[in-house]
C-alpha cells in the first residue's frame, strides 16, 4: 500500500475499505494517464484507464452519499475535486 492509503486506513490492516480503495484507484489512475501520454495509440490501456475513473467515480458516489466525513476527508487527502 502507498502512503497515502495508509493515512486513510480505517484500522492498522485494512487493505479493502472504500477509502483504500479509492486511493489505490487513485494511483493506478496517475501511472495510466503518464503511460497514455507517452504512449498514445495504447488502447488496452486507455480502457483501463477508463475503467479505473468510473471505479473510482462510483466509490466516490458512495462514500458522498454514506459517509460524507470520510468523503471530504478522502478528497482532501488526495487532492481531488468534487
Amino acid at each position: 500500500m502507498n502512503k497515502k492509503a495508509q493515512e486513510l486506513a480505517i484500522h492498522e490492516k485494512d487493505t479493502g475499505s472504500s477509502e483504500i480503495q479509492v486511493a489505490l484507484l487513485t494511483e493506478k489512475i496517475e501511472t495510466l494517464s503518464k503511460h497514455i501520454k507517452q504512449f498514445k495509440k495504447d488502447k488496452h490501456s486507455s480502457v483501463g484507464l477508463l475503467r479505473a475513473v468510473n471505479r473510482r467515480k462510483k466509490l466516490l458516489d458512495y462514500l458522498r452519499r454514506n459517509k460524507i466525513d470520510s468523503y471530504k476527508n478522502v478528497l482532501s487527502k488526495l487532492n481531488l475535486r468534487k
